[in-house]
């Protein structure tokens, strides 16, 4: 897990799929259904709301292509919420502390 972004609105953190030590051998990665592969994923917490929304797959490629954009061009903070933000209507899951 890392955190990448931390403001006043807005928490995002970068969770890794759990990797075995043996990954890289292919038939151990196989399972009964198939070939499996490891997912990681973005979690962006609206701290307005309460809520938070997890971007697995497609949604998680994308948003990473939207942070090497953001690596390329260091956009000002407004800019970067205002992308969160979009992000953050999909949110629908209450953040829960533990």
């Amino acid at each position: 897990m890392h955190m990448l972004y931390d403001s006043e609105s807005f928490a995002v953190v970068h969770i890794f799929a759990n990797v075995p030590a043996h990954a890289c051998d292919v038939q151990a990665n196989e399972s009964a259904n198939g070939p499996q592969m490891p997912r990681h994923g973005f979690e962006i917490v609206d701290k307005r709301s309460g809520k938070e929304v997890y971007l697995d797959g497609s949604w998680a490629e994308l948003f990473q292509q939207q942070i090497q954009a953001w690596q390329r061009d260091t956009p000002t903070q407004e800019e970067v919420e205002d992308t969160l933000e979009r992000y953050a209507t999909l949110a629908q899951t209450p953040v829960v502390v533990h």
